[in-house]
């Protein structure tokens, strides 16, 4: 009940006066059945525009951090989050990985769309980063179709590293459902995953107009080696045009 209140009464009217959403490709969101919805990451406010311009519910993987706050800005916090569709999952090491796909899959078990970000965290300069191949296996297993989702101006709406949310123009552009059946009983292959998410990846590249850069964000944030420079109209490995 929380989430359609958010949705419809307290957040919804808020949103759309601040960001005043642009929407295409809505129809190829299915009406039933489980997807997964794979969009960029640009800001916070992603995960909120795009339930928002969404008629089902939307259920999120989010990072565990925010259900595990102390006293009264924690409670609220981790009700927040909850009400607003988001599941907690550990992203420290590789076990984790493991059980945040097993909660993925079981959100796709019970006929849900969920919204997963394959750059794995946002965009530290609005560029597209390197997908992490966990949403592959995870289609490859489930054999639902990968919708891509291109979130545009929710970094002008609300700044990275911003409290304050701002008047600005988001657009929510979907793209076709991905079908990635060709490649049924191959999930656990390190190359025919690495190619499944180059192939979404290029699709969010198309749909949203970023630039691509071929290493992980969160290696960027970190410091980890040098950052390539792409040159202008940069693209994905062949792999990723399929």
């Amino acid at each position: 009940m929380w989430y359609w209140l958010f949705k419809y009464i307290f957040m919804g009217p808020l949103l759309s006066l601040l960001g005043r959403p642009k929407i295409e490709g809505l129809e190829h969101v299915p009406h039933d059945g489980p997807a997964i919805l794979a969009s960029n990451h640009l800001a916070v406010a992603d995960s909120f525009y795009l339930p928002l311009v969404v008629r089902r519910r939307i259920t999120f993987l989010a990072k565990a951090e925010y259900f595990t706050g102390t006293g009264i800005k924690g409670w609220f916090t981790r009700w927040f989050y909850t009400v607003a569709g988001q599941v907690p999952i550990d992203r420290t090491d590789a076990d984790s990985a493991q059980s945040a796909l097993n909660t993925a899959a079981r959100i796709l078990d019970q006929n849900k769309l969920l919204g997963m970000y394959p750059e794995g965290t946002r965009s530290p300069d609005g560029r597209l980063y390197k997908g992490k191949t966990g949403l592959a296996r995870l289609a490859l297993e489930s054999g639902v179709p990968v919708i891509p989702v291109a979130m545009i101006g929710t970094d002008v709406v609300n700044p990275p590293g911003s409290k304050m949310w701002r008047f600005g123009r988001v657009q929510v552009r979907f793209g076709k459902p991905m079908d990635f059946s060709r490649f049924e009983g191959l999930a656990g292959n390190r190359f025919i995953e690495r190619a499944v998410i180059d192939e979404v990846m290029y699709e969010l590249m198309r749909l949203s107009g970023q630039e691509y850069v071929d290493i992980y964000a969160a290696s960027l944030k970190e410091g980890a080696g040098p950052e390539p420079t792409p040159a202008p109209g940069s693209r994905l490995p062949e792999s990723a045009a399929g």
